[in-house]
Formats: structure tokens, sequence, C-alpha cells
């Protein structure tokens, strides 16, 4: 991906309270790298994935904007149910307990027989396990038992085959499907320019998408679009999923599209606020000039979700609040730095458990799948941050590509930390994760506590 160093880009921002809005100049990155208008640019050829069985189970029932131009793009149609209230186990502060209840399937009968996987844990001969769903004796255990997963057979399969950028039917739940509600002018009567440039979008996302950018299209609205995009390595937002919903209006792209970022009411960057709205200079959310702006001509929406990615979800985000970067490199600047990454994984975590208990429509596979894969990554990357380790060091499986020095994390961070994770412990274990590891540790050190607390067997020694 090329960058520009000549060149600046610039993101409105708030306060280090998580909460006042304000801005701050960015420095530069591949946000021009995505490509422009030129239909010309050379593309990234990328595989194909076999396309599955269409079930359409919905319609569009507020019958605001249909519109019936389709794009030369190959349909994949899946639409599956879900929770449609996504902010509702929300917490806005970063503080001690953990997020909301959890909001399991009613039908609790495959949950309720996955927690056979628990049955390979080694717990001490003799012990009793002090949680009830580890009740199981040193001689029904084997060490050799694999976990049952939780999730069906076919999801690491959907997961697998999970294109990039599809079309699919349904849009309930997206942030803009009523554009009016959102003082945004709705697309009634599209004209031909409008739908060809939105053909135009839907080619060069499918073509050019990094492998961490995941797009679904909407066939009947083709205004709206749903973006998902995977949290960078070496940064506080690791292995996390961050949503965002997207709108062009009937200008564009004579004026930016619209973005709305699914926060759960978190605030985890300057510039994505708690109520959705994304600060970027390209999308006209904040002052800039030149190529910084939105150019109608060359800029596109894949520019647009890059530059989310490099410049707003980076390694050090304390420093895109206003007038902060200029303490970059400075020990008090970089002391605060490194404990505004720590409150920031604290809200991606939460994030995470959002995403799993109400993954957003057409992506409740590619949430699943992902968790199921990279839960194991996060609970290693959140025992090495209790062991000392510094937020976004770890290059992966655990391993540290900086020398922290004296830069560990404080007492506060891993005092929540330790409760998040058995949250996460849990909701992984549930979908699948390889979780074998930490429930083993957990029973032998609950199995250890409990002895501590009976204390020495009493002397029934009979004496004469």
């Amino acid at each position: 991906m090329a960058t520009h160093p000549s060149k600046r880009s610039y993101l409105c921002a708030g306060s280090s309270s998580f909460d006042d809005p304000d801005v701050v100049e960015v420095s530069p990155a591949a946000a021009a790298a995505a490509g422009g208008w030129n239909p010309g640019h050379q593309k990234r050829k990328r595989s194909q994935v076999v396309p599955r069985e269409i079930i359409e189970i919905d319609d569009d029932p507020d019958g605001v904007v249909i519109i019936g131009e389709k794009a030369p793009v190959e349909k994949n149609k899946h639409s599956v149910g879900c929770p449609l209230v996504w902010p509702k186990h929300v917490k806005t502060s970063v503080a001690g307990d953990t997020a909301g209840p959890s909001t399991y399937a009613s039908n609790s009968t495959a949950i309720m027989g996955g927690f056979k996987k628990f049955d390979g844990l080694d717990i001490p001969p003799g012990m009793e396990a002090p949680l009830p769903w580890l009740q199981k004796t040193a001689a029904e255990m084997s060490s050799n038992s694999k976990p049952i997963p939780i999730l069906d057979e076919k999801v690491d399969e959907r997961y697998s085959t999970f294109k990039q950028f599809d079309t699919v039917d349904g849009h309930s739940d997206h942030y803009y499907v009523k554009p009016e509600l959102r003082k945004a002018l709705v697309v009634k009567k599209p004209s031909k320019d409008w739908a060809k440039r939105i053909q135009h979008e839907w080619k060069v996302l499918e073509k050019d998408l990094p492998d961490t950018i995941f797009v679904r299209a909407y066939e009947d609205r083709m205004d709206l679009l749903r973006v998902v995009i995977m949290g960078p390595a070496g940064t506080p937002y690791h292995d996390g999923l961050f949503f965002f919903d997207i709108y062009f209006p009937p200008q564009y792209p004579n004026i930016p599209p619209l973005v709305n970022y699914r926060s759960g009411g978190l605030r985890l960057n300057p510039n994505l606020y708690a109520c959705g709205k994304v600060c970027l200079s390209l999308l006209n959310t904040w002052a800039g000039s030149g190529c910084e702006k939105w150019n109608p001509s060359n800029s596109t929406m894949l520019q647009v979700l890059v530059s989310i990615q490099a410049l707003v979800l980076n390694a050090k985000p304390y420093f895109n609040e206003p007038g902060y970067a200029n303490s970059a490199n400075t020990p008090g600047g970089e002391k605060r730095s490194l404990t505004y990454n720590e409150d920031t994984f604290l809200l991606s975590c939460r994030t995470m458990l959002y995403s799993l208990r109400n993954p957003p429509k057409h992506f409740e596979d590619f949430v699943a799948g992902h968790f199921r894969k990279h839960g194991r990554n996060v609970l290693v990357a959140c025992k090495a941050y209790l062991d000392g380790a510094q937020v976004g060091c770890l290059a992966g499986n655990g391993v540290q590509d900086v020398d922290e020095g004296d830069k560990s994390c404080s007492l506060k961070f891993k005092t929540s930390l330790k409760r998040l994770f058995e949250e996460l412990l849990m909701e992984f274990t549930v979908k699948g994760a390889d979780c074998s590891k930490f429930l083993s540790e957990k029973a032998k050190q609950s199995a250890a506590s409990a002895t501590t607390s009976r204390g020495p067997p009493a002397d029934t020694t009979l004496r004469l």
C-alpha cells in the first residue's frame, strides 16, 4: 500500500475524556493508496469462492427507497435472523464492572449440550470443581478428550467462504434504512450517473479490498453498504471487529458518503464517537485542503475505508486528540498514550462481546467464525497484559515485538481486565474457540483455592 509523506490527512477528535468533541491533525498514512475514480487503476486479484444456495426470508416493509437497477456483481444471498437491538447491553464507562448480561438464544439445548467440552479439564484427583458447570470427578475426565464445538459444523465452512464483497437482501437493521430520520436526503429517483458511479464503487471494492475489510451491498438499496474492519495487529484494536453503516446520498459523488460507526454506546477512539459519528477529513467531517478533502472525481469508498483502518484504528490513538500530537515521543505524552491504550483495549473487548451477542445482519457467520478462530489469540493477549506486557505490543500468539521496559500495564487496568477475561473466556468457549488451556488453568486454580479454604484435615486419632 503506497503512502504519500508529503500530504497530511486531518481527523476530528475528542478529548481524553472520550466525550468532548474536538479536532486534531493526524499524520498521513496510506489513505490515498486505495485508488481513485480512474477505472484504469490496476486491480489486485483475489480468489473467488463458490456461492451457496439462496433463501429469501424477508421483504422490505418500509417502502422508503426501492432502486431496481442492479450492478453486474455476483450475487450470494443469505439472510439470517438476528437481534436488532445493538446497543441494548451497553455500558458507557471503562471502569470496573464488565459488560451487560449475555443474550443467549432461547433454544438453550445446544448451548447446554456444548458444556460437554469441559469434561476434558485436568482437575486434580479427588478435588470437586467449585463451579457447577465444571463438576466432574477425575475418573470421568480424560486428558485426550477433544472439545465438542457448540456451533454447527458448517460455521467454519461458511466463515472460510465468506466473500470480502457480496450483495444481499434485507436491510432492516441498517442505520440509514430511513435516511430522512438521519437528516439526509432520500434517493427517490436516482440519476443514471449516480447509479453508474455506485456500480463503479462496487467493482472497485470487489477487486481491491484489503484482506481485513469485508463489505455487503444491498440489491434493492444501492444507496446502502455495511462494512466490517478488523482491528490491525500491533494496536489496542487487534483481533476486534468494527462495523460501519454507509449511505450514498442522491448528491453523491459531489458530496462524500455518510458513515455511521456501530459503537454499541462506547467511544474507543477520539475519531469514533459514541453516537456513531466518524470524524475524517475525507468525509468532510473535519477541515482539510487539497487531497485531504473529498474529491468527486478521484475519491472512492475504498479510500474512505482504508483511511479509517490506517489513520483511525492506529497504534497510538491518544495522539489523535486535539493538540496532543506535539507530545508524541515525550515521557509525559508516551505515558498518557499507554494509559489511553489500556482503556481502549478494555472497550475493544467489550465491543467483541456486543458483536458476539448481537451480530449485525448478514455478518452472523463471520462474527461467529472470526472469534472461533481468533478467540484464543485474544485470551493469550489478555494473559500477557496481565503478566505485564504493554498493550498493543504483541506480534501474535503472545510474542512481544517491543521491549516495554518499565511500561508494563497499570494495576487499575489489570483489575478491570481480569473481570473481562472471565466473560470473554465463557463467551469464546460457548462459540467453539479453543479455550481448553485457560479452562484447565481456571479449574486448577479454583481447586487449589478450595483446598486452601478448607484448611488441614481434622485429627481423628484415638488417644488413650
